[in-house]
């Protein structure tokens, strides 16, 4: 059997401690009077601590002993804010919220008790916040405030199932946030609610101002005037839409996704600006774009070479992103409104030579009776014929971006080709691309990660004997289904993924727990259809090794899911291997468990080809 050029590990190589500590990340960037503020993840700290950078110093805010970071909705957002004199956080430890001045004093607690916060926003002497609170039988959220002074707390809203986004005018006035009921998902169906200060000082009842109908809203925003304004997918696409007097306007926009799919509380990818401009991030054909839109459709391009961006803020100097490219790892990068020139505030240092990074290719193949989409990553030792490992994300209403990742560059340095999917069903194409898995889950996303294979090899570009998929939470579930209902995968690997359904609507968490009915159908009334797309129940079909990497304290994707699977795929005689990791949750955040899964992964593979 054919083997990769490198067939045995190489002191020189990009090692997989290098890939994790690459594996930096920024989050929620806020800019005030004392400068310009963000979330950093460093894998080796397997903390989120803030940092300040103003007039050029750069220092840490967030103590030992803390980390930023909700687990609201088990996915978290939003976990800071700027208020004056300081900022409030959420800690990832109690999930209570914090007082913190900028003088670096102890952080004091607003919160007590067995409730989480997230989502959270400045409200003069107040913050907003998502609250969680987990009862004997269920889990209830709703909107509420909370006092600077002495942490008393006022709800605001109730009775929905979700909420997200609280934001106040900058008069007071007017609140507005974004709510949605079961069985609907942030990005399907929300709804915008909006409610008035009463003379007494209280907020009026709520209004409906848009949402419902298979529209989909999110990232509410007022400009200085009052005037309000929101995200909605009504004409195809996440564009802004404008607050007006006879309802609501669509303003002169690229016809394209302006944000991705809301898994997270407190996404600021778009920014209303003073003369009925804004400020917003796109994407085309899965490349984003940076620019400010004018009133008469005109749009000043800031892009530069940068093809992500999240989290936007704006001054009258620059404009703030987490930006990054095929060549630039996650940066907090500072652009000059007039010159058009980025500054690298945080991030951005590439662990290997620019020469040696694996540029990402744009894909559209055809598959079934569709179309799909992804990036190409070519292996690195030259080999004209290489083997493939098929990258699938989780969500699955999630995406992949053609930006620096080191995970993938890992793979790439070992002589793999990497195929980066995009398949139906993920954000950043529109919502016909991302309803597209609506009731095909099992089926449209796993033809997509096949059809891939026969694509890249009818160019030449990989070996076909020699693919493999992987993936993580839902890409584990189309990677078991790919090798359970298709002959074409040499082995695959699942981390944390999905082998029973059924059983995942019984024990995941609420803010999923009725996303199998979109995906699938009705567990009840549709039950042969989910035994059908089981993988679970079709273990003797698999005939190619499997790996798992699995968290045990996950309550996404709970840890009997692999063990069930790794049990029956036992039972057939099949070689399969399990690496368990006792201190994490849903999606690995420790360097050395990030590692370790890396290395047993690349030598699993290895002794696959091998054999």
């Amino acid at each position: 059997m054919n083997e990769t050029r490198e067939s045995s590990p190489r002191p020189d190589l990009f090692s997989a401690a290098q890939a994790v500590a690459a594996g930096t990340d920024f989050a929620e960037l806020a800019v005030g009077p004392g400068g310009l503020f963000w979330n950093e993840f460093r894998p080796q700290e397997a903390a989120c601590r803030i940092w300040n950078w103003n007039a050029g110093q750069l220092r840490c805010l967030t103590p030992d002993g803390f980390s930023v970071r909700s687990r609201v909705y088990e996915y978290g957002g939003g976990s800071f804010c700027l208020v004056d004199n300081g900022l409030v956080f959420v800690n990832e430890g109690d999930q209570q919220l914090y007082f913190q001045d900028l003088a670096g004093s102890a952080p004091r607690p607003l919160t007590h008790g067995a409730l989480r916060y997230g989502g959270v926003e400045a409200a003069n002497d107040r913050v907003l916040a998502v609250e969680e609170s987990h009862g004997s039988a269920q889990v209830d959220h709703r909107l509420v405030s909370i006092a600077l002074a002495d942490g008393s707390r006022h709800v605001l809203a109730e009775g929905a199932d979700f909420y997200a986004s609280p934001t106040v005018s900058n008069d007071g006035q007017r609140l507005a946030w974004i709510e949605w009921s079961r069985p609907h998902q942030p990005w399907t169906v929300t709804r915008l609610m909006v409610c008035q200060r009463l003379p007494s000082g209280e907020w009026s009842q709520p209004v409906q101002l848009g949402g419902d109908h298979e529209q989909s809203l999110q990232q509410p925003r007022f400009d200085a005037d009052g005037r309000l304004y929101c995200l909605s997918d009504l004409a195809g696409f996440w564009q802004p839409w404008a607050e007006t007097a006879d309802g609501w306007q669509l303003l002169p926009s690229r016809q394209a996704d302006h944000a991705g799919a809301p898994w997270q509380l407190g996404a600021c990818t778009w920014l209303p600006l003073p003369g009925a401009g804004y400020l917003a991030t796109w994407f085309e054909e899965g490349f984003a774009r940076l620019g400010i839109g004018q009133p008469d459709g005109l749009v000043e391009d800031y892009s530069g070479d940068f093809s992500r961006f999240r989290s936007l803020a704006i001054d009258e100097r620059f404009i703030y992103a987490i930006a990054a490219s095929a060549t630039c790892p996650p940066a907090v990068v500072a652009i000059d409104r007039h010159s058009r020139d980025a500054r690298v505030l945080a991030g951005g240092v590439l662990p290997l030579p620019a020469d040696q990074i694996s540029r990402p290719q744009p894909l559209r193949y055809a598959s079934g009776d569709s179309h799909a989409f992804g990036f190409f990553y070519p292996a690195m030792n030259g080999d004209s014929q290489p083997p493939l490992v098929v990258f699938v994300h989780g969500g699955p209403t999630s995406a992949c971006y053609p930006v620096f990742d080191s995970r993938i560059q890992y793979w790439t340095q070992r002589g793999f080709a990497v195929a980066d999917l995009n398949y139906r069903g993920s954000s950043s194409y529109g919502r016909a691309y991302r309803q597209a898995l609506h009731l095909r889950w099992g089926e449209a996303d796993v033809e997509d990660a096949c059809a891939v294979v026969s694509h890249l090899a009818a160019r030449g570009l990989i070996n076909p004997a020699q693919a493999f998929i992987r993936g993580g939470s839902a890409g584990g579930y189309t990677t078991l289904c790919a090798l359970a209902f298709h002959n074409v995968f040499r082995a695959g690997a699942s981390l944390y993924g999905v082998s029973d359904p059924l059983a995942l609507t019984k024990a995941t968490h609420k803010f999923e727990s009725d996303y199998l009915d979109w995906l699938i159908g009705d567990p009840q009334r549709d039950e042969a259809r989910y035994r059908e797309r089981t993988p679970l129940f079709y273990a003797s079909n698999i005939k190619v090794p499997v790996i798992f990497f699995q968290g045990e304290l996950d309550a996404v994707v709970v840890p009997q899911q692999t063990h069930d699977m790794l049990k029956a795929l036992h039972d057939n005689g099949l070689p399969a291997e399990v690496h368990y990791y006792p201190d994490e949750r849903h999606g690995f955040r420790k360097a050395t468990n990030l590692a370790h899964a890396l290395e047993q992964e690349w030598g699993f593979y290895r002794r696959v080809i091998e054999e």
